[in-house]
Formats: structure tokens, sequence, C-alpha cells
């Protein structure tokens, strides 16, 4: 008996990684609707060095139950989208996360039965109009709580380098000090992510940045490693060529997900008495739009 083909996921944000994630879902047997505005099918293609892997189209459920959901969005479109879904979702709803930032589902009035799991990946994958191109499928640390629930069971062994933790917060805190330098940085100085290893004024500032984050996390995070200079400047040069996603809205004139990375950094730091005068620096730039 294929125990998938009974759980019915719905996706909320069809981007870069909401579709290969829903792909992910698709062929560990689930079937997978889209929540979009627009009552049209959604189509991608998937495609790996410029040759197409697979086409996918995603029907939209405009009205149904969601016991299921793939949380795809970005920090700022969360709340409001989640608040005119809350009438639809089941008293146990499971949520899976898949976003960057912390702190998107605080302010949201969720059914008082609803699971949260949150996914942190690495890997890679940027739009070309409906064309999804994957550049990286490298590992996802997946949890939050003790155990994998029974009807996700099928759901690794279709997901490359799926990895559980009962305790995510590690891993959700790790993926934010890396974004909290890299990725205001990028905007601010308008580069790629290797530009940064200058050994001038924008390598000082990522230390600057880092440094900050390793004297205020050990307050209310046990066993902080203390090495996010050396975790950044590994991955901006595991990730030189790349644009990062706050430069790309920041240039765009979209609204950035500072108030999730930086921001929460912030106020995380404020509830022990500490101040982050590099971190609150580069939220209050990047808090204006820029255009």
């Amino acid at each position: 008996m294929n125990t998938a083909a009974s759980v019915h996921w719905h996706l909320l944000g069809a981007g870069n990684m909401g579709t290969l994630a829903a792909s992910r879902l698709l062929h560990a047997g689930y079937p997978v609707q889209a929540l979009h505005p627009q009552a049209r099918p959604i189509d991608r293609t998937l495609s790996r060095n410029d040759q197409p892997m697979e086409s996918l189209r995603l029907a939209v459920d405009p009205d149904g139950p969601v016991q299921y959901l793939l949380l795809a969005l970005k920090g700022p479109q969360t709340r409001p989208a989640l608040d005119a879904l809350l009438p639809r979702l089941a008293n146990d709803v499971l949520i899976l996360c898949l976003q960057n930032g912390m702190g998107m589902l605080d302010d949201v009035a969720l059914p008082g039965g609803a699971r949260i799991l949150h996914a942190i990946t690495t890997d890679g994958a940027w739009r070309d109009g409906n064309t999804v191109h994957v550049v990286a499928e490298n590992s996802t640390e997946v949890g939050g709580m003790n155990s994998l629930p029974d009807a996700l069971e099928p759901l690794p062994a279709c997901w490359p380098g799926w990895q559980w933790r009962a305790d995510i917060a590690p891993a959700q805190w790790r993926k934010l000090a890396i974004n909290a330098v890299i990725n205001p940085l990028t905007a601010l100085y308008d580069c790629r992510n290797g530009d940064l290893l200058d050994q001038g004024p924008r390598q000082a500032h990522l230390a600057k940045l880092a440094g900050e984050i390793d004297a205020a996390l050990p307050h209310w995070l046990e066993h902080w490693p203390g090495n996010t200079t050396q975790l950044a400047e590994t991955v901006a040069q595991q990730t030189a060529g790349n644009t990062s996603s706050m430069r790309a809205d920041w240039l765009a004139g979209r609204e950035t997900e500072i108030d999730f990375i930086n921001g929460y950094l912030v106020r995380c730091a404020s509830r022990h008495g500490i101040e982050l005068p590099a971190h609150r620096g580069v939220l209050e730039k990047l808090s204006r739009r820029p255009h």
C-alpha cells in the first residue's frame, strides 16, 4: 500500500526551492497542489546544466482543506499569506517550512494543534521564467519534532542529502548566522559572494558582523562553536560567483528578508541586553527601499 498517496500536500510558494521540494514530494508518491491567487495551473521545468530534467504541472486548489503544507515563501510574504489561509488549515496541520531566516511564524495565529517542521538546505537553484535551474543538491537538515511523522516516511528516500534532526535549532542558527553575514553585505556592496573576500574593507566588515554573532549567541544557544567568520568565508568562497537573494531583491527594489535575518538576530540579542551595532547598521540601511 502506498501510504504517500493518501497524504495530500499543498505548496505555498512555487519559487526555486518550493518547486524543487514539490518535485521530491511527487517522486515520493504524494499528491501536490499549489496555493496561488490565480486559478490557472502552475507549470515549471526543472533543468540541470541547461538540460531539462522534468516538467511539473501543479493544479491550484482554491478552497480545499489544508492538512500538509509546504511553506516556501519569503519572510515578508509569510504572515499575510498564512493569515488569509487560516480558515482552511486543519487543527493539526503539519507545516514544513523551507525558508531563509527565523521568526516568520511568531505572529501568526496558527491552529492549536499545528505541527511545525523546519528544513535547512544548502541546495541551490535559480529561476528564469518557468524554468528552475538546479545548480546544487547538497544536504537538507529537517527536524523540530521528536521523530519523523509516519506520514513523511517515504520522503527521505526521494530527497537527496536528507538528514533528520530532532533538535533543529543549531542548524537554523548556523544558517541564519551565515546569511546574516553574507547576504546584507552583498546587497550593500553590490557584489557577488566571493567579492567579500577582498582582504580589505568588505572582508573586515564580514569579520565584524561574524564577531558580534559569536559574542551574542552563547547567551541563548548552548555549545555555539564560535566559528562564524570561518563558516561565512568558506561559504563565500564555495559560492563565489553567486548573487545572494537579498542582493537580487535589493537591486530589484523588492522588500528584502533582512528583518527575518539580521532583524531577528538583533531582537534576540536585545532581549538578553546585548547590542549588535554592526548588525543594527546593516538592518537600518537595508530596511529602506533602494529606489
